[in-house]
């Protein structure tokens, strides 16, 4: 646990005091209705079991006092309620529950519980199971959990921590904390993701402690073979999650937990950032050096200097003295623009949030009265308790303004909730947390969250008919449903790119994949070669974004010269191709809760090679990427997983489960495409919308083997698709004989806006002789000295035949 020794009952902390731990006693009473069971002990502690579904079960304790409200920030209020069985048996010592994929056994002493499969292999074991310790300072209680760890088991997740992928032989802390400068190790971090998983045997399963105090984790660093999570307050509430395979546990969690909706399509572009970007010369002049230098960019955004004295929801009338002007003609250049807005309300009687607040009684107050005052940017300032419905309705519409300006998405920095010099608020500020006034031990891990919610809330009312874009720096679990987030306050070093390749793809198989890193280093300044490398990982997350801080110089693609110049926009360019690919696998995402990096455990966990990997990782289905991350290399060694892979760049075939030697020169990042697939691609464009329809060229991978892809296409903004109009394209790519075919199969009652595609099919092992669309032959085009074939298909076909010249017998 979080101490040292422990001793039966007893345990030992840092400072030598002893304190008593209980346990739970003997089973006295049982009740079993449908999908949960409760078993009740003769010293009043209790445990309510719920089969969530076939796969997923809830475990709740409760100590003396019953169980209490049944209330969660985290869980999705609108996820898929099944209709499960939960079947009890009692047994000589223990009592035996089943659904139809799981086993749990409950001891009638202690409540010590074991998850089989149907096969009998064990999943998850109690070691001391449920044990709990008073806390002598603030009263309630300490509420632990230990687990059996077993040799060769491997743990993933907890969201954005700094260390390996694999999590074995550490511990953590989940108190949301402004982290600026971190490095490898530093703990805790921004979020509050209390969600980690399981591999061993091949066989994979997921733990979500839904407790928002201050909790801990330990993966085998204190007892080697104990896996242990407990809180400093609350109750133990825990869902196990069983795949088998680690992406379907993610799913489950995630739907859980609740996915995003679908983001505008310009969001998924490239974002330019930096503090600060004013006057509004700075700004436009930012803007006309993209155009002018055909560099793709989709956002600028503005930090906490376009306010008037930091003031949230206002503009410095010096430096922007016309807002909604500005605004729409970087709008009418292609321009969406994303503001900053942090908690903290300045002390200002002269402010008409502030004015607001202190009138509604909506800032969080002391244990004993008074309002609580930190200092942050503006200085002195109150803070909204957003755990009260009536001040996040409040929150919301304070964005009227701003989107009426024409802001298209908002920035939550700031919301840990951070304050200078102590770090966060005092424990004892308190909260209504929706109806259950407490401290702020308990409400500080989803403080974020919250704030979260109602910003988005406030900007999808008002955005309305299109979509919203927020983004957050703090949040709790499910905060996924809300923002997307980047990895907080990095710094520009070598160590930190390898950081935000990891940290990244922990998120996203934490259900966050809206996700990435400030590109080039928030603190310091990369150098050029530093920024591509960097680049060419960030193409690859989700939330695209450049920031930077102001002390340390300019970050803009073009600060580095050439070849720099030419190299960031070459590669900012292959992120605009790749956009219906990246689109369609956050279509995945928010429809199946399916992560958008995956590490390589992720795509084969009966390779154990595949365990220990942490620089490879898939984007989707078919792009595997492997990112630069020393200086002065044109190369390095990558493992493939299972499969066959080609090189994105000069379409070699790799067989899977091997290290190959990638070549990287600074104008390349190692790439490479699944066998089969089929990689749907824009042309360049310089914004999103900058093509009113853009024609999709589909890149057809040969394989001996068949493969499935997606492509998921809708108007990229707004709701239509909610009503239908959309198209969920799927292809199949198929070998027999002399013939490879590439069939699609459509869903949905959008329509194509272009007529035609552009295929080009790769790695072809013999010429082809004819090629037929719909039982029509058509023309083709080969490339001299490739294997490239070339030919233009309906966008509506349904069957695309490629037949080879037969061979000529000797």
């Amino acid at each position: 646990m979080n101490e040292s020794i422990q001793d039966n009952n007893y345990m030992i902390n840092d400072l030598g005091a002893k304190h008593e731990e209980y346990f739970a006693g003997t089973v006295t009473q049982v009740e079993n209705d449908k999908n949960f069971a409760v078993f009740t002990c003769d010293n009043h502690v209790a445990l309510r079991v719920e089969a969530i579904n076939q796969h997923t079960i809830r475990f709740r304790f409760a100590t003396s006092a019953g169980f209490g409200r049944d209330f969660s920030y985290a869980i999705a209020p609108d996820r898929l309620q099944e209709n499960v069985k939960l079947k009890v048996k009692e047994l000589h010592d223990h009592y035996r529950l089943t659904t139809k994929e799981l086993i749990c056994t409950i001891t009638k002493k202690g409540l010590r519980s074991r998850i089989v499969d149907k096969s009998g292999q064990v999943l998850l074991e109690d070691e001391k199971g449920f044990h709990w310790q008073d806390h002598k300072d603030y009263g309630g209680e300490i509420v632990k959990m230990s687990k059996h760890a077993r040799p060769r088991e491997f743990y993933y997740g907890l969201g954005d921590k700094a260390e390996n992928m694999n999590l074995r032989g550490k511990r953590f802390e989940n108190w949301g904390a402004d982290t600026y400068g971190y490095t490898k190790g530093s703990d805790p971090l921004y979020k509050n993701i209390n969600f980690f998983m399981g591999l061993h045997n091949r066989q994979a399963y997921g733990v979500f402690f839904d407790n928002t105090f201050r909790s801990f984790f330990d993966f085998g660093s204190e007892r080697t073979e104990i896996t242990s999570f407990w809180a400093q307050g609350g109750v133990m509430d825990y869902y196990f999650i069983y795949g088998p395979t680690l992406t379907e546990v993610v799913q489950k969690y995630t739907l859980l937990t609740g996915t995003p909706e679908l983001p505008p399509l310009w969001s998924l572009g490239y974002h330019q950032c930096k503090w600060s970007y004013y006057p509004e010369s700075v700004v436009n002049d930012i803007a006309k050096g993209f155009r002018d230098r055909q560099i793709p960019c989709d956002a600028l955004y503005l930090d906490i200097d376009y306010m008037e004295g930091f003031r949230c929801f206002t503009w410095s009338k010096n430096y922007f003295p016309e807002p909604k002007r500005m605004v729409q003609e970087l709008k009418e250049d292609g321009f969406k623009t994303v503001v900053i807005i942090d908690p903290g309300i300045k002390i200002d009687p002269d402010y008409e949030v502030f004015q607001q607040g202190i009138e509604n009684d909506y800032f969080c107050r002391r244990a004993d009265g008074p309002l609580y005052k930190g200092t942050v940017w503006p200085g002195l300032c109150h803070f909204p308790d957003f755990t009260r419905p009536d001040v996040r309705e409040w929150w919301t519409g304070l964005f009227e303004g701003l989107m009426e300006t024409g802001i298209a998405g908002v920035w939550n920095d700031m919301n840990e909730p951070a304050v200078f010099e102590i770090g966060t608020f005092p424990n004892d500020v308190r909260h209504s947390f929706d109806g259950e006034p407490c401290s702020h031990r308990k409400a500080h891990n989803i403080y974020g969250m919250q704030m979260a919610r109602a910003t988005y809330e406030g900007v999808k009312k008002f955005v309305h008919p299109n979509r919203p874009f927020t983004i957050t720096r703090s949040g709790y679990a499910g905060v996924q449903r809300y923002a997307s987030a980047w990895t907080g306050d990095n710094i520009a070093s070598w160590d930190h790119l390898w950081l935000a390749n990891i940290q990244c793809q922990r998120l996203s198989i934490s259900g966050i994949s809206f996700v990435g890193s400030d590109i080039g280093g928030f603190i310091e300044t990369p150098d050029g070669e530093l920024y591509i490398r960097w680049l060419q990982l960030g193409i690859f997350h989700p939330f695209c974004r450049t920031h930077s801080s102001g002390d340390h110089g300019d970050q803009e693609p073009w600060s580095f010269g050439e070849p720099y110049t030419s190299l960031a926009r070459q590669f900012i360019e292959l992120r605009y191709q790749l956009l219906p690919y990246i689109y369609t696998t956050f279509w995945q995402y928010a429809t199946h809760g399916t992560p958008m990096l995956r590490p390589l455990a992720l795509l084969d966990q009966n390779d154990p090679e595949c365990y220990y990997r942490m620089a490879e990782f898939c984007m989707g289905d078919h792009v595997l990427v492997c990112p630069i991350t020393q200086p002065g290399v044109d190369g390095r060694i990558m493992y493939l997983p299972q499969g066959e892979w080609y090189d994105f760049w000069t379409d070699k075939l790799e067989t899977g489960k091997q290290e190959v030697w990638a070549d990287a020169p600074l104008n390349r990042v190692p790439m490479f495409i699944r066998a089969g697939a089929v990689l749907p691609l824009y042309p360049v464009q310089q914004y999103v919308g900058q093509i009113e329809a853009p024609e999709v060229s589909l890149h057809v991978y040969y394989s001996e083997n068949s493969c499935q892809s997606v492509l998921y296409e809708d108007g990229g903004e707004g709701y239509g698709y909610a009503e239908g109009n959309y198209l969920h394209k799927t292809f199949f790519t198929a070998t027999s004989f002399t013939t490879f075919s590439v069939s699609q199969k459509r869903e949905g009652k959008g329509s194509d806006n272009y007529s035609m595609y552009h295929v080009v099919i790769h790695g072809l092992p013999a010429p082809t002789a004819t090629v037929v669309v719909d039982e029509q032959e058509i023309p083709f085009e080969t490339v001299p000295e490739s294997n490239l074939l070339l030919v233009k298909v309906p966008a509506a076909f349904e069957l695309l035949s490629l037949h080879s010249e037969p061979k000529t017998s000797v």
